[in-house]
């Protein structure tokens, strides 16, 4: 059954140039991108975006991080999208991530990890509306 994920390249993916690779990856994976837009996140937008985490100590060096400059945010759907993105993906510290895992290819820190990817459905739906509701 096809299902919706958000995927996003995060500053760091960009400002390395590895963007046409992890779209690439994407694809090669069976994903259909059906929705896909480039945009320079605003404080408040990163703020809103990751509010779960307000209390934890990482939010401040987050949200500003995610606001530093481009980011890629893209609508998946496959089948089993959400997890098979997530593995894709690999673990959030890159240096733990699997080998072949875009995180273990591109991310720097747990912070600075290349990509996003929603952790559950209701997440998902939540995400992908935040992003793309009003285009």
């Amino acid at each position: 059954m096809s299902e919706r994920t958000l995927a996003i390249i995060k500053p760091d993916a960009v400002k390395k140039k590895v963007t046409g690779k992890i779209i690439q990856r994407i694809e090669d994976e069976g994903f259909r991108i059906s929705r896909m837009e480039m945009i320079r996140p605003t404080r408040g937008l990163a703020e809103g975006f990751y509010a779960v985490h307000k209390s934890k100590p990482f939010y401040s060096s987050l949200t500003e991080f995610m606001s530093s400059g481009e980011i890629v945010v893209l609508l998946l759907e496959r089948d089993g999208a959400i997890a098979h993105w997530r593995s894709v993906m690999g673990a959030t510290d890159p240096a733990v991530a699997a080998p072949g895992t875009i995180r273990r290819a591109f991310g720097f820190s747990i912070e600075r990890n290349a990509v996003h990817g929603s952790d559950g459905p209701d997440t998902a739906a939540w995400e992908i509306d935040y992003f793309f509701k009003n285009k």
